[in-house]
C-alpha cells in the first residue's frame, strides 16, 4: 500500500456546483481529499449521485455518505414535501433553508477529520450569490472553527483545525471560472432544489437562477440539463 505524504482534508461534498469547485480547489492545493456527503432525505437526493460522480472524477481518496434523516424535523422545503420550493425570488431567509444543516455537516466533518488526523476541513459556502442562509456567512465559519478548536482532543493537544471556505467572497461567475480553469466538468453536478431523478433541473428555483446567471456572466457554456424547453443558454 502506498502511503501518501500529502496533508489530508475533509471536503463537504453535496454534488452541487459550489462544493464540487471546492473539491477541485483542495485537490489543486495538494490535499488528499476525503469527501463527506449527507443523505438527509433531501427532496433533491439525486445530488448524492452527482457527489459520487464528482468524487470519482476528481480522484478523491475516499468518499463517505452519512445517513441522517432531517425530514423527521421538517421545517424546510428541502425536507418537507408539503412545503413548495419557491420558483420566484422571495424576501428574507427562504423556506429552502434547512435548520442547522451546515452545523450538522461541519460537525460530522470535524469528527472524521479528527479520526483521520486531518487539520483541514473545506466547505463550499458563499456569502455573495446565495439565498441568504445564516450558516453561509464568514462570521459563522470563523465561529465554527473557534468551537472546533475548543471541542476536540486533537486541537487541545496542539493539532488545530482550519475550516476553509475558499468561495466565501466569490461571485457565482468567479466560482465557475475557477472550477473551469481547474478542468471541473460541471455537467457532473446537480444544483437544483427539485431536480428530477435524471438530474434535470427546474430552471426556476433560487439555486437554478444563481447557477444560470453565473454561467452566463462567466462566459462559460452551461451544461445543465433543464426540464422541458427551459435552457441555460
Amino acid at each position: 500500500m502506498v502511503v501518501s505524504n500529502k496533508p489530508k482534508a475533509v471536503i463537504l461534498l453535496s454534488g452541487g456546483l459550489d462544493s464540487s469547485t471546492v473539491l477541485a480547489i483542495a485537490k489543486s492545493q495538494g490535499y488528499d481529499c476525503y469527501c463527506l456527503s449527507l443523505d438527509y432525505h433531501q427532496r433533491h437526493n439525486v445530488e448524492l449521485l452527482a457527489a459520487q460522480r464528482v468524487a470519482r472524477a476528481l480522484g478523491a481518496t475516499e468518499h463517505k455518505t452519512v445517513q441522517l434523516d432531517l425530514s423527521l424535523f421538517g421545517g424546510s422545503a428541502l425536507t418537507d414535501s408539503t412545503i413548495a420550493v419557491p420558483e420566484q425570488e422571495t424576501q428574507g431567509i427562504p423556506v429552502t433553508y434547512v435548520p442547522a444543516r451546515n452545523t450538522i455537516m461541519l460537525s460530522l466533518a470535524l469528527a472524521w477529520a479528527e479520526v483521520l488526523q486531518s487539520r483541514d476541513i473545506f466547505i463550499g459556502v458563499n456569502a455573495l450569490d446565495y439565498s441568504g442562509y445564516p450558516d453561509c456567512r464568514g462570521e459563522y465559519v470563523k465561529a465554527f472553527q473557534q468551537m472546533a478548536n475548543l471541542a476536540t482532543k486533537a486541537a487541545v493537544e496542539g493539532q488545530t483545525i482550519t475550516v476553509h471556505a475558499p468561495l466565501i467572497e466569490m461571485t457565482k461567475a468567479d466560482i465557475i471560472r475557477s472550477g473551469h480553469a481547474l478542468g471541473l466538468d460541471y455537467g457532473l453536478t446537480v444544483s437544483c432544489y427539485q431536480a428530477n431523478q435524471q438530474g434535470a433541473a427546474c430552471g426556476m428555483c433560487d439555486s437554478c437562477r444563481f447557477r444560470k446567471a453565473g454561467f452566463a456572466q462567466a462566459g462559460v457554456a452551461d451544461p445543465t440539463p433543464y426540464v422541458g424547453a427551459s435552457s441555460g443558454a
